[in-house]
């Protein structure tokens, strides 16, 4: 075998052994897709449900420590608060499991807090924003983010 090709094998086997370190993975999140704020509220809180799809493919459980949220207006139709590409940061989020074991895959729950503020109801002055959702994980494999596949649309009247 010449020279040449020995090197060519050890370096094929090096790039193939280095692409299949087991990893933590978010693969998909979705969020629900509408709220109608109730007509007179003003800063209303209310909950927005996220749900994640995780694959642990590490060799040890995987521990979430916190889970956080921000919402981005990605559209706007009719007399709205907010300005698309503005932003507000849920803070902690309450979520469920706290860990998945190794090799699996799980879903996770998240409750993010949000809130809403509405005319009253008949005034003729209808509203809505398309959010855009992230959701940031501190885990025990490190930092992750994800964006939610829809996105989540609060109507105002």
């Amino acid at each position: 075998m010449s020279r040449t090709l020995v090197i060519l094998a050890v370096l094929l086997m090096a790039a193939c052994s280095s692409s299949n370190q087991p990893t933590f993975t978010l693969i998909s999140a979705s969020v629900d897709p509408t709220y109608y704020c109730p007509g007179g509220a003003n800063n209303a809180p209310y909950d927005l449900h996220a749900t994640i799809l995780l694959h642990n493919g590490t060799g040890s459980p995987v521990t979430i420590d916190t889970v956080t949220a921000r919402m981005t207006v990605a559209s706007i139709k009719g007399p709205w608060l907010e300005k698309v590409g503005d932003h507000y940061d849920a803070g902690k989020s309450q979520f469920a499991p706290a860990t998945v074991a190794s090799g699996s895959n799980a879903t996770l729950n998240v409750t993010i807090p949000s809130a809403c503020t509405s005319g009253r109801y008949g005034t003729g002055t209808s509203s809505s924003a398309d959010y855009r959702v992230t959701i940031h994980l501190a885990t025990s494999a490190g930092n992750f983010a994800v964006t939610a596949g829809n996105e989540h649309e609060i109507v105002a009247d």
